[in-house]
């Protein structure tokens, strides 16, 4: 009995080992893999990657790509600050200062990203092919960003003296934030 048991299990291990042995292809590595172009406490970052038969569309959609990217990680990391801060304090209009909020990180990724660097550009061609491949990697510090939300959140004229209180507090909150990790 207790050799029958085994028998499923042995079966198992065999497929598991034949399924790792390649099955997926080789692991590449690809340019601005890693830390160094990872998101951390004090950067947002994000990389791109694109291919056409003309090196101008092929650094577009990389470029586009990367930013993408970037974006999303802001308007993630906001939404979930704004939903952390708006049930700590249990304010009873939360749901319309959270959708202000979020208008205000989508405005803000759609008109400008603040202090957006480009920390690194590769362009590949293959000759089989006729292909460029670039690949793009960008970052932006996070409490400059931070900032610069503020800045549009004084300006903004859809958003009324309460929400605009309770905004720059939850932003203040994030750049104290920041500035503790810092130290």
């Amino acid at each position: 009995m207790i050799r029958l048991k085994r028998i499923p299990l042995l079966a198992m291990l065999i497929i598991l080992g034949a399924c790792s042995s390649g099955v997926l292809g080789k692991k590449v590595k690809e340019p601005f893999m890693g830390n160094a172009y990872e998101s951390n406490n004090r950067f947002w970052r994000g990389t791109g990657k694109g291919s056409s038969s003309q090196d101008n569309i092929a650094r577009s959609k990389a470029d586009l790509d990367a930013k993408a990217q970037l974006a999303g990680q802001v308007n993630t990391t906001m939404k979930q600050v704004a939903d952390q801060y708006l049930s700590d304090t249990g304010n009873e209009r939360a749901a319309d200062i959270a959708d202000k909020f979020q208008s205000l990180v989508r405005q803000t990724m759609n008109t400008n990203i603040s202090d957006l660097r480009k920390i690194g550009e590769k362009k590949f061609y293959n000759e089989q092919t006729k292909e460029y491949t670039v690949f793009m990697a960008y970052e932006v510090k996070k409490n400059a960003m931070l900032r610069f939300m503020k800045r549009q959140a004084k300006v903004d004229q859809t958003i009324n003296e309460r929400q605009r209180d309770l905004i720059e507090k939850i932003i203040d909150e994030e750049l104290s934030k920041l500035d503790d990790d810092d130290d």
